[in-house]
């Protein structure tokens, strides 16, 4: 892009390509509100990442950073219906508030988004242990693992989910 500063750069990408953005994530959506917001979502991370002046092929890049977008939306869709189906089968007087219900959402969001990044068996020991009530012992059994390797996994799942450091 040249010897545009970092703003121009990504004011020139906004401008050139933000159309073309929002009419591809429209026909991946087939809702316009969605597509709108998504479209707002990729540009966000562009700036975020301030790599508008390094972008050699603009639409591949938009097209990958806005499939990540997309799936993230996608995930979020999918926890938000479970969550819903779960609230529903609460007495009324067990359901949280409106402000809560949000909360817990975007708690569960965060925490689905971070136990992906673990590993297959790490993220299913933990969801055992945690959904399911399993002890360790039935863990290792139901999985065909070590019970030292349970342990490992679990280490590893709660230091993702409490400190937000999944590597």
């Amino acid at each position: 892009m040249g010897d545009a500063t970092p703003d121009q750069a990504l004011q020139r990408l906004y401008s050139q390509h933000q159309s073309w953005l929002y009419h591809w994530l429209q026909r991946k959506l087939g809702c316009p509100h969605n597509a709108a917001d998504l479209t707002q979502d990729t540009f966000i991370r562009v700036l975020a990442a301030r790599q508008a002046p390094s972008i050699l092929e603009p639409r591949a890049f938009l097209t990958t950073l806005a499939k990540r977008v997309l799936a993230n939306h996608y995930r979020r869709q999918q926890v938000e219906r479970a969550y819903l189906e779960a609230l529903a089968q609460l007495p009324e007087s067990q359901v949280p508030c409106e402000e809560s219900r949000a909360i817990l959402l975007e708690t569960l969001v965060e925490l689905d988004r971070l136990l992906d990044s673990l590993p297959a068996l790490a993220k299913r020991a933990f969801l055992l242990a945690q959904i399911d009530g399993l002890t360790y012992p039935q863990i290792a059994q139901q999985l065909n693992i070590s019970l030292a390797s349970v342990k490992r996994y679990m280490v590893k799942a709660a230091h993702c989910c409490y400190f937000a450091d999944c590597q």
